[in-house]
C-alpha cells in the first residue's frame, strides 16, 4: 500500500468493497472480536449499488441530542462538511436509546432525502442512522445506500439538535451477560455495510492482519462450499480448508 494516508485509505476502501460485512466479521472473530464488529438492529433502507459487494467508508460521526440538552447546538451544517469516501453516521446519546425496538426514544426522523442528496454530491459512500429516517423514495432514486433503525415522517428540528461532529458515538445494545452493553463508533473507523447489516472495523494496529485474512477465509469457504455440494461432510471440509489459512 502507499505510504500516504490518503492513498492507504482509498486502497483499504477499494479492497473492503469487494467483500461482505460477513466476511469482515469472520476476520474480526479470528482476531478476538466476539461480536465480529456488528452494529445490531440496522435495516438497509436503500441498497448498495451494483459493481461492489458493500458500501465502505470512514465514519464521519454526528451526535444529536434533545433540545433540552445543555450543550449548545453546533452552528455549522454537518451535511456540508461531509468528507469524500466517508460513511455518515448519526446517533443519539445513551439516555435517548433503548435496548428493545424501536431502540431510540426520538420518533422524529434524524435524516431525510435532502441530506442524502448533499452527501452523495460530496462523495460520501453511504449513511448509517442510529434512529429513524424519512423520504425512502428519494434515497432509492439517488441510488444512495442508507441504513437505519426505522422510518418516520417528521423532521428532527422540533425535538433535537446537533451537539457534536466527529465525536465518538455510544450505542446501547443487548447483552447475554448484563442488561446491555455499549458499543463505540469512533470517527475514522471503517464501516462495511450491505443488506446483511453494518460492521465496524477500527483503523488500528490489527488492520493489516485483518485485511490479509479476509480473502484467505473467503477462498477457504468457497472450497468448503464446493466440497459440500459434492457430498462431503461440512465439518470435515471446514477443518481441512480453514486449517490451511
Amino acid at each position: 500500500m502507499s505510504v500516504t494516508k490518503k492513498l492507504v485509505t482509498k486502497e483499504v476502501i477499494s479492497l473492503l468493497s469487494q467483500f461482505t460485512p460477513c466476511d469482515v466479521s469472520d476476520s474480526l472473530n479470528k482476531h478476538g472480536v466476539s461480536d465480529g464488529g456488528f452494529i445490531p438492529n440496522l435495516v438497509n433502507q436503500s441498497p448498495v449499488g451494483t459493481g461492489i459487494s458493500s458500501a465502505v467508508g470512514k465514519a464521519y460521526t454526528v451526535l444529536y441530542a434533545p433540545k433540552s440538552d445543555p450543550r449548545p447546538a453546533i452552528k455549522e451544517s454537518y451535511i456540508d462538511l461531509v468528507p469524500a469516501d466517508s460513511i455518515v453516521v448519526l446517533g443519539l446519546p445513551l439516555e435517548a436509546q433503548t435496548v428493545q425496538a424501536p431502540y431510540v426514544r426520538v420518533n422524529n426522523a434524524l435524516y431525510g432525502g435532502l441530506m442524502s442528496t448533499r452527501a452523495r454530491y460530496l462523495g460520501a459512500n453511504g449513511s448509517v442512522v442510529l434512529g429513524r429516517i424519512r423520504d425512502l423514495d428519494e434515497h432509492n432514486a439517488l441510488k444512495y445506500p442508507v441504513w437505519s433503525y426505522g422510518v418516520g415522517t417528521s423532521a428532527p428540528g422540533p425535538l433535537v439538535k446537533v451537539v457534536g461532529i466527529n465525536v465518538p458515538l455510544e450505542v446501547k445494545v443487548a447483552s447475554l451477560d448484563e442488561d446491555h452493553k455499549v458499543l463505540t463508533i469512533n470517527p475514522g473507523d471503517y464501516l462495511i455495510a450491505d443488506k446483511n447489516g453494518v460492521v465496524r472495523l477500527p483503523d488500528d494496529e490489527q488492520l493489516p492482519s485483518i485485511l490479509e485474512y479476509i480473502p484467505k477465509r473467503v477462498d477457504a469457504d468457497t472450497k468448503v462450499a464446493e466440497d459440500i455440494q459434492n457430498g462431503k461432510p461440512a465439518k470435515e471440509s471446514q477443518n481441512l480448508w480453514r486449517s490451511k489459512i
